[in-house]
């Protein structure tokens, strides 16, 4: 099939380059000239494991092109993907202005059916103000449906989850749209993997259900973890107790530093403003916003408690992006924490393996270490903040060696609490 994907960010490049892969002719469309420039060249604009070999794969078979012309990429297709960012504006509703500018260029240049899908999240009840809108530029000049089609990729997991995906959601109510749909993700389904039809404000609703229960999972186990540190209990343990229950289930219920990124912050917030609209209670929404917030500052009075002065001290962190295997900043609680760190004298200086050039246009006064073990160099404490798999087996002697006091604050839960006690550390986990 021939597809448009307008919008170069995460979403639509992941989306691009993986329809390329499975044979379509896919043209990626985006204003930003240099990074046209650069994607045309296989420079990636973000860190995705995996992501950079299909896009110089796809670009050499000519099926993926980049270009800065709209009106080339929407005539040559017969789908147009509008993958545009919906970020949260001052009062936590989506901005849907690029979105709407997408449609306007649709409209100025359509020529033939097309099918419009919505992959960027937007709140219930766009993609029907959307074709409410194209029809009104259009004048029924041409024939187009809206169909809603909203993306479950996890940073760093991405090519994993849009080819091997636990469910495709597709929302229209026009069965010539759903036929072509059922077509584009045929290689998918063929796999076994199901795709769930419904009406178009259904779908749009599952993405933000979606989220909003995944970081209602992550807050509830961060406000247990309080609770646990209170009595003696051991919040990791109790994650496995309750997730080997089949109804509840292993996933996000690991006590932590809170969640980033660009997703969960910005869709519990737009959740929100979607139910007040409608005279909603917004009671639950509001608590797992708010239990995150206090959480990314919980690791502060654990760093006092071992290093009581922290001004003038020297506090390695390690990890700087929200998760592992991405390089997203968006959100990250080590912004936060670093921060916070700086208020109260503290020098920093961090590592993270790919998040370094991201962090370094949003942090000041914080030195970049090349290797983990350097940033410990002299440092009072280690603050684990984002659990990158390099972190777990490094030696334990040699990391108590070069630090000037040997204190540990575990914001993930990556170590053995009495392994490390056991090596002379003085070791504060999350929950524990």
């Amino acid at each position: 099939m021939k597809i448009a994907i307008v919008g170069t960010g995460y979403v639509g490049l992941v989306t691009g380059a993986c329809l390329a892969n499975f044979g379509n002719d896919v043209i990626c469309v985006d204003i930003d000239d240099e990074r046209i420039s650069n994607l045309r060249r296989g420079i990636l604009p973000f860190f995705e494991p995996g992501l950079r070999e299909i896009v110089e794969q796809n670009i050499a078979q000519k099926r993926l092109m980049f270009t800065t012309d709209s009106q080339l990429a929407i005539e040559n297709s017969e789908i147009i993907f509008i993958a545009v960012g919906t970020p949260s504006d001052k009062d936590g509703k989506a901005d849907l202005s690029s979105v709407f500018q997408v449609a306007d260029t649709v409209a100025k240049f359509i020529n033939g059916y097309k099918i419009i899908v919505m992959k960027s999240t937007v709140p219930v009840g766009t993609s029907h103000k959307l074709k409410e809108h194209l029809t009104e530029k259009m004048k029924g000049e041409h024939e187009f449906d809206v169909v809603s089609n909203p993306e479950f990729l996890r940073e760093g997991e991405a090519i994993q989850d849009f080819t091997v995906p636990d469910r495709i959601v597709i929302g229209t109510d026009n069965g010539k749209a759903k036929e072509i749909m059922t077509s584009l993700y045929k290689a998918i389904e063929r796999t076994g993997r199901p795709i769930v039809f419904t009406d178009v404000k259904t779908s749009e609703l599952i993405k933000y259900a979606s989220n909003g229960m995944l970081a209602s999972r992550i807050s509830f186990m961060n406000e247990l973890s309080h609770l646990c540190e209170k009595v003696g209990a051991d919040a990791k343990m109790v994650a496995r107790g309750i997730g080997l229950d089949n109804r509840i289930g292993s996933r996000f219920l690991q006590a932590g530093v809170g969640y980033g990124g660009s997703c969960f912050p910005k869709d519990v917030r737009a959740l929100a403003q979607t139910l007040k609209e409608h005279g909603c209670s917004t009671d639950m929404l509001t608590a797992i916003e708010s239990v995150n917030e206090r959480q990314k500052l919980s690791l502060i009075p654990k760093i006092k408690n071992l290093v009581p002065d922290l001004n003038g001290k020297k506090i390695a962190i390690w990890g700087l992006s929200f998760k592992p295997k991405t390089d997203d900043m968006r959100e990250a609680p080590s912004i936060v924490i670093i921060n916070e760190l700086q208020k109260l004298g503290a020098v920093i200086t961090a590592f993270d393996p790919v998040a370094e050039q991201a962090a370094n246009k949003i942090l000041k006064d914080v030195t970049f270490s090349d290797t983990p073990l350097s940033a410990l160099e002299e440092a009072h404490a280690l603050v684990v903040v984002t659990e990158w798999d390099l972190f777990r087996e490094l030696d334990k002697e040699k990391m108590k060696s070069l630090m000037a006091a040997p204190n540990v604050i575990d914001g993930r839960n990556m170590y053995d609490p009495e392994d490390l006690k056991s090596l002379g550390f003085n070791y504060i986990g999350v929950g524990r």
